[in-house]
C-alpha cells in the first residue's frame, strides 16, 4: 500500500501527474487544486497518497495535504460519491470551504462542484456534518467560525431573494464583514450589503 510518495514532477496532465522515484514514473491521479500546485516538470515534490486496488486496476490519488486526503476518503463514504465526484469536489472546496458548507448546510455551495446534484448536495450536508470536526485542521475551524459563516450566508440568501444574483450578494457581503467587523449581525449585513450593491450600480 502506497502512502507517499516522494520525487521529481516528470508529466501533468488533466487530471492527472508522472512522478518519477527513482527512476519509476507512478501515475497519480489528482484534483486540479493540488495540480496548480505542483512544481514545473523536473521539480521535487512530496504527495500524500490513496491507494485504491480493484480487480482490474489499481489506482493512486495524490493529495498535497493530509486534510484532503482525509476528506476524499471520507466524502466516498456517502452514496453517489466515487472517486471522480470526490476529486470533483476537492477541485472546488478546499477544506476548510467544505468543513463550512457541510455544518451550515449550505446546499448552493455544495451543489458548485461537476458532478454533485441537489439530491447528492442534501446528503453530504446531512451524513457528514457529525464528522466534519474529525477532519478540519486545527485552529481553522470552530464554533465561532461556523456561527459567522451562518450570518454571512443568511445575508446573502436575504439579497439573492431580493432579486440579486448570487455572485454579486456574495461579493457584497463580504465587504459588508470586512466594513462591520467579525459578528456583524445579519441584519446590518443586509443593509451594507445593499449599500456596496447600490455603488456598483452607480459606476
Amino acid at each position: 500500500m502506497i502512502a507517499r510518495l516522494k520525487g521529481l514532477v516528470d508529466q501533468i496532465g488533466e487530471d492527472w501527474a508522472v512522478i518519477d522515484v527513482g527512476g519509476v514514473g507512478y501515475l497519480v491521479y489528482c484534483s486540479s487544486r493540488t495540480l496548480s500546485r505542483l512544481p514545473r516538470t523536473g521539480e521535487a515534490v512530496a504527495l500524500h497518497i490513496e491507494t485504491h486496488v480493484r480487480e482490474d486496476h489499481i489506482h493512486l490519488y495524490g493529495f498535497f495535504e493530509e486534510a484532503e486526503r482525509a476528506w476524499f476518503r471520507l466524502l466516498q463514504t456517502v452514496q453517489g460519491v466515487g472517486s471522480k465526484v470526490a476529486l470533483a469536489i476537492l477541485s472546488t472546496l478546499t477544506s476548510n470551504d467544505l468543513a463550512n458548507a457541510i455544518s451550515t448546510g449550505d446546499k448552493a455551495m455544495l451543489s458548485r462542484p461537476s458532478g454533485v446534484g441537489p439530491k447528492l448536495a442534501v446528503r453530504l450536508a446531512t451524513e457528514l456534518k457529525d464528522k466534519v470536526g474529525t477532519i478540519a485542521p486545527a485552529g481553522s475551524f470552530t464554533p465561532a467560525l461556523v456561527t459567522a459563516t451562518a450570518g454571512l450566508e443568511d445575508a446573502v440568501s436575504a439579497l439573492v431573494n431580493l432579486g440579486y444574483r448570487r455572485a454579486e450578494a456574495q461579493t457584497a457581503v463580504v465587504k459588508a464583514s470586512a466594513t462591520l467587523g467579525e459578528g456583524a449581525a445579519t441584519a446590518a449585513l443586509i443593509r451594507v450589503g445593499l449599500q456596496e450593491l447600490g455603488k456598483e450600480l452607480s459606476r
